[in-house]
């Protein structure tokens, strides 16, 4: 694997991961009924750069998987990521009055976003 293909797939999942924070608050913002005046949803800066990270160790994991093991059920690891990921978010957050249906569809939408993260990968590194 080179650096070059490495930092090509990087740059391709961040920019997945920085479409799809954005689509997902809007989507939990659509949801859990917040009055909008615009269709602009507000995502912190700081979660733009866990993302960019983010995208990172996934990139790295990718690799791994697609140099040594193989590209067989490539997405069932990429669910299984997302999903982990996703409990780790649900466990970790405070109790508040967010709507079961939000919180469902937030994590559907990670877990999709991790399982399109991991064909972008397939794509680019196989």
């Amino acid at each position: 694997m080179t650096l070059g293909r490495l930092v090509l797939a990087w740059i391709v999942v961040t920019a997945w991961f920085g479409l799809a924070t954005f689509a997902i608050a809007y989507l939990v913002a659509t949801l859990t009924a917040l009055p909008q005046q615009n269709y602009w949803v507000a995502v912190p800066t700081s979660l733009l750069k866990w993302r960019v990270v983010e995208a990172g160790l996934l990139t790295l994991i990718a690799s791994l998987w697609f140099d040594s093991i193989g590209s067989g059920q490539w997405w069932l690891l990429f669910v299984l990521i997302g999903a982990l990921a996703t409990v780790a978010i649900w466990y970790g957050a405070p109790p508040d009055k967010t709507p079961t249906r939000a919180l469902i569809a937030g994590a559907v939408a990670d877990i999709g976003r991790y399982a399109i993260a991991g064909g972008l990968l397939a794509w680019r590194l196989s």
